[in-house]
């Protein structure tokens, strides 16, 4: 047992330049972790309270002095003394502590800051790594691991690359590689592609939130083209050896109940928008759709599901905000096939950990994500392996906030050598990736 001796917490600096929270918490035994909280652009109305101080004369109202003074005040009090190893213990603590629905008493970013740092201090206590850490909170206790695939965002657009497409994310996925390095250098090596087509037609070099080029476009096929024309540049064959994967982020886009693609001048129904992405798994290599529909058009994302989800994995983002009561609606519902798991948006590790095994338990697929708003913290990758999930996104090879969390897989998968394997996914029937 190991106690938590004391907390801190300071302003720091996301990828984006706002303020964010940073917790160290130091054990009895002379152990010291760190928590960052990353921030979301492109949020959803279900997220837990980002606690931001509205003093537009500091940081223009984005500073967390108030996220950290309740970390650095009630939240330390409440858990000096605690048994790190506890997680579960120590988490219910802060939400009693809270007691609101959505964490807007102490702020998310408060309370998830001090969750990670407990759960790594915890980890390096048990001179355990920390994917084997977090696989045992899990309730798994594995000799081996899956490495997941990486989805990498080269194109961006949305509210994560203004001016370039309507739709979000424009993602790579490699599948058909032996490793998860291969994987990567098939990304890396398409990335660089498009950035030398974009060149050539005189496109500015400029990228997005996630490190994605943004390329103001004529329209959001047009943006499907030139990745389909990266993937063939760098020698792999689209719809063989690497797919495409978007994230429409279509609460984005949904005013009055109707669907507007500015790039397409089209404004469509539900019906139709869902006729749209039909229309496209039928023509492009597409094996996953993430926020395909507003978070609201709960009827809609059923019908969806019904039409294509045999063939396209669909997942809820925005839909579900890592909530595991909003999950429970969607298996009820069959409103899509797989989550999308952001830990800031429910505020405590332990609550992700639970929605993680409800999708699991209830056969839906998981992927776990980074934020637009990223910190070089590299702890999602741990859990994506500790949850052999088989998925992950952190963004495009480019920009450390990003590739921190690819280095860290490529260090896992080499010290796990032959104790490791890369999710694998059925691009025929598409089963979805592999767990554990």
């Amino acid at each position: 047992m190991s106690t938590i001796k004391n907390v801190l917490a300071r302003e720091v600096f996301d990828s984006r330049g706002n303020p964010t929270v940073a917790c160290e918490v130091e054990l009895d035994n002379g152990i010291h972790s760190m928590g960052y909280v990353p921030s979301g652009a492109s949020t959803g109305k279900n997220e837990a309270l980002e606690l931001r101080d509205g003093d537009l004369k500091r940081f223009n109202g984005k500073g967390v002095s108030k996220a950290v003074a309740n970390v650095n005040g009630p939240i330390r009090d409440a858990i000096l003394g605690m048994d790190a190893s506890d997680l579960y213990t120590v988490d219910a603590r802060m939400i009693q502590l809270d007691n609101t629905p959505n964490k807007s008493n102490l702020g998310a970013n408060a309370t998830l800051s001090v969750s990670l740092a407990v759960a790594k201090a915890a980890s390096k206590s048990s001179k355990m790594a920390l994917y084997q850490y977090l696989a045992e909170l899990l309730g798994r206790k594995m000799d081996k691991f899956i490495i997941p695939i990486p989805f990498l965002n080269i194109l961006n657009g949305g509210k994560h690359a203004i001016g370039s497409t309507d739709f979000q994310e424009f993602m790579v996925v490699p599948v058909k590689f032996p490793t998860f390095k291969d994987a990567m250098r098939a990304g890396v090596e398409i990335y660089h592609s498009l950035g030398k087509i974009l060149e050539e037609r005189n496109y500015q070099p400029l990228v997005g939130d996630e490190g994605g080029f943004a390329p103001s476009l004529f329209s959001n096929e047009q943006a499907m083209e030139l990745v389909i024309m990266a993937i063939s540049a760098a020698n792999y064959s689209p719809g063989e050896d690497v797919f495409i994967a978007l994230d429409p982020a279509a609460s984005r886009f949904y005013e009055a109940e109707l669907y507007k693609l500015h790039r397409e001048n089209l404004e469509l129904t539900t019906t139709q928008l869902v006729d749209f992405y039909e229309v496209w798994t039928e023509k492009y290599p597409i094996i996953s759709i993430e926020d395909a529909l507003s978070e609201s058009d709960w009827n809609g994302w059923g019908d969806l599901t019904q039409r294509i989800g045999n063939d396209v994995e669909l997942i809820g983002d925005d839909l579900y905000a890592t909530n595991k009561d909003l999950l429970k609606k969607g298996v009820e519902y069959h409103s899509s096939t797989g989550i999308l798991i952001k830990p800031n948006q429910i505020g405590t590790l332990s609550e992700t950990l639970e929605t993680i095994k409800i999708a699991q338990k209830s056969g839906f697929k998981v992927m776990i994500s980074h934020r637009s708003g990223e910190t070089e913290d590299d702890f999602i990758a741990d859990l994506a392996v500790a949850c052999g999930c088989g998925t992950i996104k952190s963004g495009a090879p480019c920009r450390s906030e990003r590739t921190s969390k690819y280095n860290r897989l490529l260090e896992i998968e080499e010290k796990l050598g032959p104790k490791a394997s890369l999710g694998t996914w059925d691009t025929q029937g598409n089963q979805g990736m592999s767990q554990l």
